[in-house]
């Protein structure tokens, strides 16, 4: 018996041994998946944590991409060149000190500006002599200071007449009344019928909202405030019909002109138009900004208003144009367009490293992000020192074979390298890279081919700045208009034009489709006529 019990207290704790062997595998798993769970909220901590200071510095931090050198700081690159020959490349990458700028001089400020002399004398009541009471005389004076004054902006109406001519002989009293000849003045017909606006009132509205970007209804109450009732509905009704009816002839040759040349560039915005047909009020639409790439050419700058950003619109407006570069940023619309080598954009790729580097880690040369942003910054080093060097295409080509390339290879290296983590910054900024490999290093090329699409950028900027101030379009004609006027501001700030002047020479002159290529050829802000009649 004494032999059976023992086996049977054996046995119940060979089962109590069991059950707390599965107790502690089942609280060991159970561990396990709570430490992965504990990872895994770790890990979404961190990308969390990374979209808010993404976000914060967004809302708050500096715009400029450009990195700031520290004294002492050894740059990534730097480091291994001093180690291995100490070429006297180096110190022709290295960003100067900024320099204050000159003051300018009072001729330099006001050249231009007209100019008179103000003689400030005694009043009547103080010309005599304190002492004997004898009129005191003048003898000579002395200058005291330079002031600008300012005339406010004043308008007026101008009553039209025209003379009749008659020829004295052929109208004696022996003539028949019946066959007197009148010969009367030519007079242009009106700018918008049935209107009283003029080139320089619809010119100054067109610059103030597009170039200024003051919307109509602020432009509504200047107006009121000179005195006239100019409603923002007729504001708009000007621009719409000059944009219509002069712009879009000299824009159609400009964008055929544009087709003719081999480098391209080209970029897109939102743009909120109320009453699209069978559209809601908030569906976004597009202003796409096409324009010639550093060529040495004469600069092009188009804007085109569609509904969609489908691909199709790009294609359609670039047809005709083939066998060239097209710089653009990623989006997938522009590939595999017919006849088109595609650029990719090396200030995109390097923003997108930019933004993937961690709080406080910008100088932190161990952090893949900052690498990745090395590697672009020393591309963006090397187009400064061609660009300062004044390159032919030639030899900008051959430059970058000899400089770019190595750094390029070894980029790409790196790259296939990088294990990024999910759902990072730097994982996206790794695939942007990747995915655009081929067409990032088309430049490569040309030397006329653009590094970047910043030109793009800056040329589009001035929609998005005018965007923030009216915020839509009430109509696509609305947009459309916006497109052309948009257009021609543009196309006189590239050529170094005073764009209120240009506008109102092209109001003036009136482009109309009968027109042939020759006399649209005059009306360019290139030409030399234009140029004489235009600039500041």
């Amino acid at each position: 018996m004494a032999g059976n019990a023992k086996d049977s207290k054996i046995l119940e704790y060979k089962d109590l041994i069991s059950q707390l062997n599965t107790t502690i595998a089942a609280q060991t798993e159970l561990i396990k998946s709570l430490q992965q769970t504990i990872d895994a909220d770790r890990e979404e901590k961190k990308i969390l944590q990374e979209k808010i200071d993404y976000l914060t510095k967004k809302l708050f931090g500096t715009s400029s991409e450009k990195s700031k050198d520290i004294k002492g700081q050894i740059n990534l690159f730097d480091e291994a060149e001093q180690e291995a020959d100490g070429r006297p490349e180096i110190s022709a990458i290295t960003v100067p000190e900024h320099k204050r700028k000159r003051k300018s001089t009072h001729k330099e400020l006001f050249k231009g500006v007209p100019s008179r002399d103000e003689l400030i004398s005694l009043p009547e009541d103080q010309r005599s002599c304190d002492e004997c009471g004898t009129r005191l005389e003048a003898i000579g004076k002395e200058f005291v200071r330079h002031e600008f004054r300012y005339t406010p902006a004043r308008g007026e109406v101008v009553n039209i007449y025209r003379e009749t001519y008659k020829c004295p002989v052929c109208s004696t009293a022996d003539t028949m009344a019946e066959n007197i000849r009148f010969v009367k003045a030519h007079v242009p017909e009106a700018l918008v019928p049935n209107s009283y606006t003029s080139a320089s009132a619809v010119a100054w509205v067109m610059y103030q909202k597009f170039a200024n970007a003051m919307p109509l209804y602020r432009q509504e109450q200047d107006w009121k405030q000179l005195g006239v009732p100019f409603t923002r509905a007729t504001l708009a009704n000007w621009i719409i019909y000059c944009a219509k009816n002069y712009f879009r002839p000299l824009y159609d040759y400009l964008h055929r002109q544009l087709l003719k040349r081999t480098f391209l560039m080209a970029d897109e915005t939102r743009i909120q138009v109320l009453k699209e047909s069978g559209r809601n009020p908030e569906t976004d639409s597009f202003m796409w900004l096409f324009r010639s790439g550093e060529d040495g050419l004469p600069p092009i700058i188009l804007y085109h208003y569609t509904e969609t950003r489908a691909k199709y619109n790009a294609v359609s407006f670039l047809d005709g144009f083939s066998d060239g570069y097209l710089e653009t940023d990623g989006y997938q619309g522009y590939n595999n367009l017919p006849g088109i080598k595609r650029c990719s954009c090396w200030s995109h790729t390097r923003r997108y490293f930019i933004e993937a580097v961690p709080k406080g880690k910008e100088y932190d040369y161990s952090n893949p992000a900052v690498q990745g942003v090395q590697f672009c910054s020393r591309l963006f080093d090397y187009e400064r020192i061609s660009k300062a060097r004044q390159h032919s295409p030639e030899q900008r080509k051959a430059y970058r074979l000899e400089k770019e390339k190595p750094v390029l290879d070894a980029f790409w290296i790196w790259l296939e390298q990088q294990k990024p983590r999910k759902g990072t910054r730097f994982e996206k900024a790794v695939n942007y890279a990747l995915n655009r490999k081929d067409t990032l290093m088309t430049y490569l090329e040309d030397g006329r081919c653009s590094f970047s699409n910043n030109l793009s950028e800056n040329a589009i900027r001035p929609f998005t700045v005018g965007r923030k101030n009216w915020l839509f379009s009430a109509t696509p004609k609305g947009a459309e208009s916006s497109a052309l006027v948009y257009t021609m501001v543009e196309m006189a700030k590239a050529n170094d034009l005073n764009v209120y002047k240009y506008l109102t020479y092209l109001l003036e002159q009136r482009p109309n489709e009968s027109m042939s290529d020759e006399q649209f050829e005059k009306l360019t802000p290139w030409n030399e006529e234009v140029k004489q009649r235009c600039q500041n």
